[in-house]
């Protein structure tokens, strides 16, 4: 333990003298040492993306890191992926509730908010421990892309493009040079692989690569066929080579 913290770290409802909450730091320690997972927000839609390293024996049709909250949003989770299923399992029972209330679906930003405060209970009450998961909400309603985060401390923030888990300071370092505003779907894919591949040690396969979309044009969730997502990591180790080294 550090002489610093003096046992400021046992308990989640008492700040250290600087002012933080090493629980909520270690969570968030927790996402970054997950598996990176990506966000990409384009004219046409919304692309989440995740590195899944299946072993050998494991049958790996299912995605773990990514999870349909409704019809229109999807996530992407980097972290304690039991947190995330917990959260989803909330949020599929949020968004349902909303659209049985007010008849209209619901708004990516409401989900996040939602999901946000309930992480923020966690780090004020004992004998609950911060949720150890981040969590990258993308959807579109009224035919326009929302992206949302949201981490372990109760923040949550849209953003164009945002990568977590582990190396996602360099991951979100290219997506910064790299995005426009004008990019396609198939370019914001592409971007995502290239990201994916930016920090993964496997800069070959994509057995590990995970991938859905939300089009601007259907509003619906889909996940990408194997075939797809081999397209657009061909075409990202050709447009980006010099982030594949």
């Amino acid at each position: 333990m550090l002489p610093a913290q003096q046992g400021y770290d046992r308990a989640i409802t008492v700040f250290s003298p600087d002012g933080r909450l090493y629980q909520v730091e270690y969570a968030i320690e927790t996402v970054r040492r997950g598996t990176i997972a990506v966000g990409v927000k384009c004219k046409d839609g919304i692309i989440i993306a995740v590195e899944e390293k299946p072993r050998k024996l494991q049958i790996s049709k299912t995605a773990q890191k990514i999870f349909q909250i409704d019809d229109h949003v999807g996530v992407a989770a980097a972290g304690y992926i039991p947190d995330a299923r917990s959260q989803v399992d909330n949020a599929r029972f949020f968004s349902q509730s909303n659209k049985m209330i007010y008849d209209e679906s619901v708004e990516v930003e409401t989900i996040a908010k939602h999901l946000a405060d309930q992480c923020q209970q966690y780090t004020q009450y004992a004998g609950v421990r911060p949720y150890g998961v981040a969590l990258i909400l993308g959807g579109v309603v009224n035919n326009t892309p929302q992206l949302y985060l949201t981490d372990p401390s109760g923040t949550y923030i849209s953003y164009d493009a945002i990568a977590i888990g582990s190396g996602s300071d360099q991951v979100t370092d290219f997506l910064e040079k790299t995005y426009k505003d004008d990019l396609s779907l198939d370019d914001a894919a592409t971007l995502a692989a290239a990201g994916i591949y930016l920090s993964s040690e496997d800069k070959e396969s994509t057995s590990h690569i995970r991938m859905a979309h939300i089009k601007t044009e259907t509003g619906l969730y889909e996940l990408v066929s194997d075939e797809q997502i081999a397209n657009y990591a061909k075409t990202a180790k050709e447009k980006y080579p010099h982030d594949q080294k």
